[in-house]
């Protein structure tokens, strides 16, 4: 007996051992994807444009600058996007890179299709996959264009960043596809009116400002959806660059148990002017605080056309060593 149970236990562990090396072996997987036709431009008011999506709506800035230059960005300077900052999750340790057009650290040998495609199809320029956490497959060619004109206008920082690194647990999820390119959904736009109004807003909320991304409820080892879209519930819990805050994100659906339920249009203009209000909040406060009135009133009415969901969240903000409901 004690034979066949050390066979069964030795089986065991080599089987173990082939599952580690299969997922080490197979994990460092490259996508291929389409090379948008994009123009950029030097044109003032292009680059403008795109500056202000950078530094506003889109939040780049929130992300790709050093984490000791955060500060500046909270109080409305336009730090260069020289990357840095990470993001702590049980897939890995996501860093943002340096977007200046530094040759050697920065974008400076990419070419404009390459930038795009990452924004359009989240596939680096080396064929790697971007974690799902910038919606841009849906952006407007002109806007794309915009941001990727601002980019090339700033001046070449040299600073490298390392490449986001993957836990085992990431690295299977990488192996078997959970985390994988995806492009747009139909065929995106070439312009968008900018106006205050429903359509703007959806626009807006979905493949610019992402919303959605942290206002429903999602999977924190692939970034998959699982909760209705904009009703909340998405768990944050602490890391290093909240101080030890853990939070649950709003339902911004318009039923009575939602925020919106609270709020009318001057009340979420304010809000959103007022910028920060919790310190460690993963809200890009300071980004969202520069979008105009006419973006802010016409994500405010397309919230408000939602369909109302049903989900409480009596409790968003956790001190440290406060327990998070799952």
């Amino acid at each position: 007996m004690k034979k066949v149970l050390g066979i069964i236990a030795l089986s065991l562990v080599g089987l173990v051992l082939v599952f580690v090396l299969y997922i080490n072996l197979s994990w460092d997987k490259t996508y291929d994807a389409p090379y948008p036709e994009i123009t950029i431009s030097t044109d003032s008011t292009i680059i403008a444009h795109g500056k202000h999506l950078v530094y506003g709506a889109a939040h780049c800035a929130s992300c790709h600058v050093p984490s000791d230059k955060l500060a500046d960005v909270e109080a409305g300077k336009d730090v260069l996007l020289s990357g840095g900052w990470q993001f702590h999750i049980p897939p890995g340790t996501l860093r943002a890179l340096n977007l200046t057009p530094d040759p050697e650290t920065g974008i400076g040998k990419l070419t404009d299709a390459e930038i795009a495609r990452t924004m359009r199809y989240a596939v680096g320029s080396d064929g790697r996959p971007i974690f799902p956490l910038m919606p841009f497959q849906n952006m407007s060619d002109d806007d794309v264009a915009a941001i990727i004109s601002f980019l090339r206008s700033q001046e070449p920082v040299a600073h490298k960043v390392e490449r986001t690194e993957y836990s085992f647990l990431g690295k299977a999820i990488l192996t078997f596809g959970l985390i994988k390119p995806e492009g747009p959904t139909g065929t995106p736009p070439v312009s968008v009116t900018k106006d205050s109004t429903v359509e703007y807003g959806k626009y807006l909320a979905n493949s610019v400002a992402n919303c959605a991304g942290c206002h429903t409820n999602r999977d924190l080892m692939t970034g998959a959806f699982i909760g209705p879209r904009f009703a909340g519930g998405m768990n944050m819990p602490p890391e290093e660059a909240s101080q030890g805050y853990g939070f649950i994100t709003p339902n911004l659906t318009p039923h009575e148990t939602g925020v919106l339920a609270k709020w009318n249009e001057d009340a979420f203009l304010k809000r959103f002017k007022s910028g920060r209000l919790v310190a460690t909040s993963p809200m890009p406060w300071a980004s969202f605080s520069r979008m105009d009135d006419i973006e802010l009133k016409a994500i405010y009415r397309y919230l408000k056309s939602l369909e109302p969901v049903e989900n409480p969240i009596p409790k968003t903000v956790f001190a440290p060593g406060e327990a998070i409901p799952e």
